[in-house]
């Protein structure tokens, strides 16, 4: 690794001395590091939280077709004088529509969380980096620094 920071020092002001130098690339390393780690995160959750909203999206699509079904046939039922039967078959489409719905809501939330999860999982491992290569820069200017400067 300190070859490449070797290899690369001209990118720098020439006032800046060595260590400074590969204080400052350490320093963007772990910028460019926690940034694409964050960048991804966002992409999981992003890409999890919009697969749970088409999963309950199409239960509640689901539900309501059954529950009209169920309604249709109420209707039915009513026309031909079965009064219990008609509001049996309305109850039945109701709970299950709201079974569905339910369910929906359940598989959508555990996704969010997983997609959260990850999201901060990714954060602080970007959030380690940075502050590692952070540390090893500053550790690294000192030490030139009192080799150099006495």
């Amino acid at each position: 690794m300190l070859s490449t920071i070797l290899v690369s020092t001209c990118a720098f002001p020439v006032w800046a001395d060595f260590g400074d130098r590969v204080e400052n690339q350490l320093d963007k390393k772990g910028d460019r590091i926690e940034r694409r780690l964050d960048n991804r995160g966002d992409r999981i959750n992003n890409r999890l939280d919009n697969k749970g909203d088409r999963i309950n999206d199409r239960l509640d699509i689901k539900g309501d077709r059954i529950k009209d079904r169920f309604d249709a046939k109420a209707d039915k039922a009513r026309a031909a004088g079965h009064n219990k039967t008609a509001n049996r078959l309305e109850r039945k489409g109701d709970r299950i529509e709201r079974r569905l719905d339910k369910k929906g809501n359940r598989i959508d939330r555990k996704l969010d969380r997983k997609g959260n999860r990850i999201d901060r999982k990714l954060d602080r491992k970007g959030n380690r980096a940075n502050r590692k290569l952070d540390r090893k820069g500053r550790q690294f200017d000192r030490k030139w620094d009192r080799k150099h400067r006495g």
